[in-house]
């Protein structure tokens, strides 16, 4: 039976050398591209257009630009509800660098600026908002204080829960899991030089119950094991045999969530949907990430945590 085991343990050094390599190329690249803020973190303004048709998106920017003293970036996405007879229809997100709102008069004359430029398109103001630096900001400490609580609570859970196998530690490792899945979600962010918006914010804490119940399972069955064999038995044993009894089992499932997410990502590419985009990926990478963590990383950390207390107590 040994022989069929997937022995996580022995090859722990290679899993955390994966991690370590991927966690330097995300801090290189983060050095490299730098952090991208969305407004509602580091506030400015907006206005959201719809149109319908063909729109040459580079004359369009130079138009806005010519008309502003702001910098502009825009974000195009296909508008899959509308009915327009006229073609295609889409919505275009102009956003204004900096924190001075945009006048009810400088968009009305935006506004009309466009339309008289790109008349067979009918431009029409969906939405227009400004959002105040400190507000940005207080908004963003709000959504990190959220996924603050929401590690601790987990981990508290997991101590608790799983005592008679060392909750203490079975909890840290845990934690240990969860801040290694959201290292490689925000690297992600950085690689694909996406913004960090409110999406990033739902991906973490989604992933966060994801990887934690991947654990879960984990633990449940490395303490059911280790009451059948006995405390002499090696721990790194029983944990190599509890994950690999339950292996089959995650993989399955994060294959099904994997083909479910991509799904939603491939629809969304296609119709150019970019806010679908911005939380299909990450979830994709938060899931792939998850499953790996649970098995290869606190797993194997708590087989280190239980053979160091375990000498520990063996040479008082």
């Amino acid at each position: 039976m040994k022989n069929k085991l997937v022995r996580f343990t022995k090859f722990s050094k290679v899993f955390f050398g994966i991690s370590l390599g991927i966690i330097l190329i995300g801090i290189i690249c983060n050095f490299v591209f730098g952090t991208q803020l969305d407004i509602q973190f580091r506030g400015g303004s907006y206005i959201k257009y719809s149109y319908v048709g063909n729109v040459d998106t580079d004359k369009l920017k130079d138009v806005i630009q010519t008309n502003t003293k702001q910098e502009v970036t825009m974000s195009i996405s296909s508008d899959i509800l509308s009915n327009s007879k006229k073609g295609d229809a889409y919505t275009i997100r102009v956003e204004f660098a900096g924190t001075k709102a945009i006048s009810t008069n400088e968009q009305k004359k935006l506004t009309q600026t466009v339309q008289k430029a790109f008349p067979d398109n009918n431009f029409k103001v969906l939405e227009a908002s400004a959002i105040e630096s400190s507000m940005g900001s207080k908004f963003l400490l709000k959504c990190l204080t959220a996924v603050a609580i929401a590690s601790i609570l987990m981990v508290l859970y997991v101590t608790i829960r799983f005592r008679k196998i060392g909750g203490l530690s079975a909890g840290v490792m845990a934690l240990v899991a969860l801040f290694h899945d959201v290292a490689m979600i925000y690297f992600m962010y950085i690689i694909f030089q996406m913004p960090i918006d409110s999406n990033f914010i739902a991906v973490v804490l989604m992933i966060l119950g994801y990887s934690l119940n991947d654990t879960i399972v984990i633990y449940d069955r490395v303490r059911e094991e280790r009451r059948n064999f006995g405390a002499k038995e090696d721990i790194g044993y029983v944990f190599d045999y509890s994950a690999t009894k339950v292996l089959r089992r995650t993989i399955f499932t994060s294959l099904t969530t994997l083909m479910a997410i991509g799904t939603v990502l491939v629809v969304s590419m296609i119709f150019n949907i970019s806010s679908v985009t911005s939380f299909a990926l990450p979830m994709m990478i938060g899931v792939i990430s998850g499953c790996y963590s649970s098995v290869c990383i606190a797993g194997p950390l708590w087989v280190m945590w239980q053979r160091h207390k375990k000498k520990a107590k063996a040479s008082k």
